[in-house]
């Protein structure tokens, strides 16, 4: 009796260490095929992203040259990203950033860190402007300018302030903020800036405050002294006495 139940107990144990060894079996077939495909389909992905670019794709209306990337969820963080591109007027611009965050949802738009921005203004001229941060409507080719502004004209004169919206269409830059120039002869403070029409009007308004160093040279020269008349010729007087004729 006991003989007979060792004798079922050891095949019940054959039994299950014959399925355990075919479940393993199993599983070493199908990592045999698994491993290999999952490398091949990485190493086409890898080749893919390399050809095709997808985050061109995604961001097809900006002529940007851009840096390393890194994804965070549906934002892409772009290491010194370069803009460039041409208003309707065919004047050129340029971008440059320390950084951009684009957010996939979002693609019209894109977040600047530590920007410059170069634009040709209508008669030749540029105007450069740094800021800490900004916002860039790739749409509407508009600049939102933060903190700690410094614009600089190619024909002499400079401006600090701290906010500034940059329209490289209408080739417009106004501001709502208190704004400091530095003119070629003076300072000029006021509370709001518009510069209008490609740089053919810059126009300040609300507590114009100007201070002059020195003023030019416009006024009307001294009259040179008059001659001296020239004197009266020499008269002979006329003896009233008659020659004798001989």
């Amino acid at each position: 009796m006991n003989s007979t139940q060792n004798l079922a107990a050891h095949g019940a144990g054959m039994e299950a260490r014959f399925a355990s060894a075919a479940r393993h079996s199993r599983m070493v077939r199908m990592l045999r095929v698994a491993v290999p495909a999952a490398v091949v389909l990485a190493m086409a992905a890898i080749v893919a992203v390399s050809i095709f670019n997808p985050f061109r794709m995604l961001l097809p209306k900006l002529p940007v040259d851009i840096g390393n990337l890194v994804v965070s969820g549906t934002k892409i963080t772009m290491e010194s990203p370069h803009l460039a591109g041409f208003s309707a007027d065919q004047r050129p611009y340029e971008v440059w950033a320390k950084a951009a965050i684009q957010d996939l949802t979002d693609p019209d738009h894109m977040e600047l860190k530590t920007l410059r921005a170069k634009v040709m203004m209508e008669d030749r001229s540029t105007v450069t402007m740094d800021a800490r941060t900004g916002y860039y409507d790739s749409k509407q080719q508009l600049l939102d300018l933060r903190k700690d502004i410094f614009l600089q004209s190619s024909t002499g004169y400079e401006a600090r302030m701290s906010q500034a919206y940059v329209d490289i269409n209408k080739g417009t830059v106004t501001s709502d903020e208190h704004v400091d120039v530095k003119l070629l002869n003076g300072t000029l403070t006021a509370d709001k800036l518009r510069i209008l029409n490609s740089g053919e009007v810059v126009r300040f308004e609300g507590n114009v405050v100007m201070n002059l160093d020195k003023l030019g040279d416009d006024a009307a020269p001294e009259p040179p002294a008059p001659e001296p008349a020239a004197p009266a010729p020499k008269t002979r007087s006329v003896s009233g006495k008659s020659s004798n004729v001989k």
